[in-house]
């Protein structure tokens, strides 16, 4: 198997980003919030875990970072405070009508989803993993408690002119189904993803104790 084949990820990655900030989304987000939901879950949690494991395959590795619990809450408090900013509604409606943030938002979501996917792709220490597993947990929560503010609201947050409704949704539905994808998405992928790094790290346990028995 060719490298090129070989680290597929990463050039899918680049597709999916691709499909996302060249195809119809970027246009619909400007008055759709579904349509931004999706666009920015493109981004941070398709597009940007494949990348992280393409860079991974081709040999980026975080381990000799100093202080990896220290850049590990850095980095989820970061995507932390990316996605709830620009959801505060002033930022996410300047990101609708001016090129200029929403170029912003875009690059920053993608610069904090690559920078919390290298930490489960490019991690290999057992306690770097662990710091990884429990951001990833607390990502999952944030994004899920997002989500329900989305879903429980009783009326628009965002100005009525951002929420015009795309695929058939009247103007709350549109924003309560910007929620729905943002809680089960975060749900399935980040949840997931701490899963996986706890699964990896009992296996090595199990290795471990297997070598010294």
């Amino acid at each position: 198997m060719d490298k090129r084949s070989r680290n597929w990820p990463l050039i899918f990655g680049l597709v999916v980003l691709a499909a996302c900030w060249l195809g119809p989304l970027p246009a619909m987000s400007r008055t759709a919030f579904s349509a931004h939901m999706l666009l920015h879950l493109g981004v941070v949690a398709l597009a940007a875990p494949l990348l992280a494991m393409g860079l991974a395959r081709s040999g980026v590795r975080l381990d000799g970072l100093p202080y990896i619990r220290v850049w590990t809450f850095l980095v989820f408090t970061a995507e932390m405070l990316v996605v709830w900013g620009w959801h505060a509604p002033l930022l996410h409606e300047a990101a609708a009508i001016h090129v200029w943030a929403f170029v912003a938002q875009q690059f920053s979501f993608l610069a904090v989803g690559l920078a919390v996917w290298l930490l489960g792709f490019a991690i290999q220490s057992r306690h770097g993993t662990v710091a990884a597993m429990f951001g990833f947990f607390l990502t999952f929560v944030h994004m899920t408690m997002l989500g329900v503010v989305l879903i429980m609201a009783p009326k628009l947050i965002y100005p009525a002119e951002l929420c015009l409704g795309a695929f058939g949704f009247a103007q709350l539905e549109d924003q309560r189904f910007g929620g729905i994808l943002m809680a089960a998405w975060s749900g399935v992928v980040y949840l997931g993803g701490a899963v996986a790094l706890g699964a990896r790290l009992l296996a090595e346990g199990g290795g471990e104790a297997d070598s010294r028995s």
